[in-house]
């Protein structure tokens, strides 16, 4: 990624916009926040910087008027104010994007925009005035789309950008990010801290958290550290990497990616000649024992297209899948889990979880039958099969019978992947694994990823992240345009090789 253009210094920097104090917030068997106090100057980029369940989504929710602390304050220009709703929170110039975006699928990129207030005549909705007002905020972001464009069309980093055209329409001083690159491309990641300096230096004070912490070098001024829901200190944001991951975790993290690389065994997964029109075709790969099987490629090279079926969850045309040598039939999930496969899909929430069940449920959803004897649910088993996976994992969480909703994303990914290993699968398919999670986790799931091929499994691993993919594979394949291009020994490996199969393919393709 470019190094995006910014100062240090903005003229507007050392006006004080917000301050919290002691902010404490309580939930049943549970303290989220006990104590974090921090201050945000105009011009500003301060960063909230965390692990999973540290504390930071709460703490802005706090500040969007959608919880209100138990104890503290919240001054806003010198001000101590209440923050009931979220209307207070906008009042007061106060615009927040929330990890899940607040767009309405069925409305036009203008009422998104507008949502809520738009602009009337004669108590009608004035929809040329709208559509005008809309289009300045989204050419203030960059986006250059008709406004009344359906929402939905637009693909994830287009959305990311209406949520913040929508919040600077509010005329927002402060403007706060939850984990706004996550989901993005590095290019669309370049544009979006683009923006976010021309931001800074219009006087606007940038609340960011993100657990990339090159992004916190490239854009941020200061940086305040939670730990289980605790202000630890505000540093600079030159503050060195290894003591801003000790101050976060509580400990030092010896190697960024903890890779156990040893001898592989025998052929577990073969994949041999699998197509599906407009996705990938002809694709043939193995996954051996003990091995770890990057697939890197650019976004739309169709690798989540091709690990969703292999597993059985998307239909292919040709071609075939087999495990330990035995076909596994095609398009049937149950069949793929029963022979021996995981998958842990990239998007969590809509694919990997039921948001509404608990924790031990969703835990126990893959191997619920191995627990059930003539109809009945052995409901103790699968207690105690919970407690083993919260332990062995270190899952934070009030309980096994807490909604999985209201853990972090991290904890969350945790409980996607205990799922999975309470069956014991011989290859786990990994789809973004360490997307939105905290650089201490990242490590974590790094060690299960090791325990699963050390125990002689194995994994195929689907990561954006190239230093990941580097750091844990012990064989890359690349794909681009549905099509495997080329094929890396770990020693062989670089991002600069790696993206030049990725990029020379692209371009050959479009020569034709």
């Amino acid at each position: 990624m470019n190094e995006p253009a910014r100062e240090k210094t903005s003229p507007h920097t050392g006006v004080e916009l917000l301050r919290v104090e002691g902010l404490v917030k309580r939930f049943p068997g549970v303290t989220a926040l006990g104590g974090v106090s921090f201050d945000l100057h105009a011009g500003e980029v301060h960063v909230l910087l965390g692990e999973n369940g540290a504390g930071k989504s709460t703490l802005i929710k706090c500040l969007a008027g959608v919880y209100q602390p138990d104890e503290g304050q919240v001054v806003v220009d010198g001000h101590p104010v209440t923050l009931n709703t979220t209307r207070d929170a906008e009042a007061l110039g106060i615009a927040t994007i929330h990890q899940e975006f607040n767009l309405v699928p069925g409305l036009s990129v203008a009422e998104n925009v507008l949502l809520g207030r738009p602009p009337r005549r004669f108590g009608i909705v004035d929809r040329q005035a709208m559509y005008a007002q809309a289009g300045a905020a989204l050419a203030r972001v960059g986006l250059t789309i008709d406004p009344r464009t359906p929402v939905d069309t637009l693909g994830v980093a287009r959305q990311q950008l209406v949520e913040i055209a929508k919040a600077l329409s509010l005329d927002a001083r402060i403007l706060i990010l939850d984990e706004p690159t996550a989901t993005l491309t590095d290019d669309e990641v370049d544009r979006l801290l683009a923006l976010m300096t021309e931001l800074r230096s219009a006087g606007v004070g940038l609340v960011f958290i993100s657990h990339h912490l090159e992004e916190i070098k490239r854009i941020g001024d200061r940086i305040t550290i939670l730990r289980d829901g605790v202000g630890i200190g505000t540093v600079s944001a030159a503050t060195p990497r290894d003591e801003l991951v000790r101050l976060m975790v509580g400990r030092a993290i010896a190697s960024q990616y903890p890779r156990v690389r040893t001898a592989p065994g025998e052929d577990l997964l073969q994949i041999s000649g699998l197509s599906s029109p407009g996705s990938f075709e002809d694709i043939s790969l193995t996954v051996r024992a003990g091995e770890v099987v990057g697939l890197a490629g650019l976004v739309g090279a169709g690798r989540t297209e091709l690990l969703r079926a292999a597993f059985g969850a998307d239909r292919y045309t040709a071609g075939s899948v087999s495990l330990r040598g035995t076909p596994v039939a095609r398009h049937d999930v149950r069949t793929s889990i029963h022979a021996g496969l995981g998958l842990v899909p990239e998007d969590r929430k809509a694919q990997g979880l039921v948001l509404g069940a608990s924790v031990a449920e969703n835990l126990s959803l893959v191997s619920l039958r191995a627990a059930t004897r003539l109809g009945l649910v052995d409901r103790a088993r699968l207690e105690r099969g919970a407690h083993r996976a919260v332990a062995d994992l270190g899952i934070r969480t009030p309980s096994i019978r807490t909604t999985v909703r209201n853990l972090s994303g991290g904890n969350q990914q945790k409980v996607v992947m205990g799922k999975w290993l309470s069956a014991d699968p011989a290859v786990l398919l990994l789809d973004e694994p360490t997307r939105g999670v905290d650089v201490g986790a990242k490590v974590e799931i790094y060690q299960l990823i090791n325990e699963l091929t050390a125990s002689g499994r194995g994994v195929l691993l689907v990561s954006s992240d190239l230093p990941e993919v580097l750091g844990m594979s012990d064989r890359i394949l690349v794909m681009a345009h549905g099509r495997l291009v080329g094929e890396l020994t770990h020693e062989e490996a670089t991002q600069d090789a790696i993206m030049a199969l990725a990029v020379k393919e692209v371009e050959s393709s479009r020569a034709l």
